[in-house]
């Protein structure tokens, strides 16, 4: 394993997590300029397939993304970026809703296959105080189960998901356990 400096936006924090191979994945907090891959990201037909969850014009999508970023309207939210040797491959967020504390996260459909959503979301759950944590994964999603299962999550219910998109998983994390044996942090 190895440290790599990357460049650096000046207001931005970063924690780094090495995988075996070549492959660097690095979180820090969302800004501004990932905007735009992340609205490429969610017009994917199969992605919004897999995450059962519709994508969303350019306006709507900035505008949401403006309430999220806002300190003001998400007092609670942690909002980071997955970088993927320097490439903006998705983003996991925090967030609180009617006192249950939620991740979720999307992951660019380029960057599917790699690991990187595992190995990103051990690392955010490290930053993650709230127990039991939530997570609500479409049950058609296999490869995000998956990420769930490997970071510790089990199943706590099963839901009907809003309009016609078929039934949600809502999976639970209740303790610290998360699988990085192949994902360890590194200092900066």
């Amino acid at each position: 394993m190895r440290s790599v400096c990357l460049p650096r936006h000046p207001a931005v924090a970063y924690l780094f997590l090495v995988r075996s191979d070549q492959m660097t994945v690095t979180l820090r907090e969302v800004i501004q300029e990932d905007l735009p891959m992340f609205f490429e990201h969610q017009l994917d037909a199969e992605a919004t397939r897999m995450a059962a969850f519709p994508s969303r014009d350019r306006d709507a999508f900035m505008a949401h993304w403006a309430r999220i970023m806002s300190n003001e309207t998400n007092e609670t939210g942690i909002l980071n970026t997955i970088l993927a040797d320097d490439t903006v491959a998705g983003n996991v967020v925090y967030w609180e809703a009617a006192g249950e504390p939620n991740i979720g996260y999307w992951l660019g459909k380029t960057h599917w296959g790699k690991g990187i959503a595992s190995a990103a979301l051990a690392q955010f759950l490290t930053k993650i105080e709230a127990r039991p944590v939530y997570a609500h994964v479409a049950k058609h999603n296999f490869a995000s189960i998956r990420v769930l299962q490997k970071c510790g999550f089990q199943l706590a219910r099963e839901d009907m998901c809003d309009g016609d998109d078929g039934e949600e998983l809502v999976m639970e994390l209740r303790s610290d356990r998360c699988a990085t044996a192949a994902n360890k942090p590194t200092t900066t």
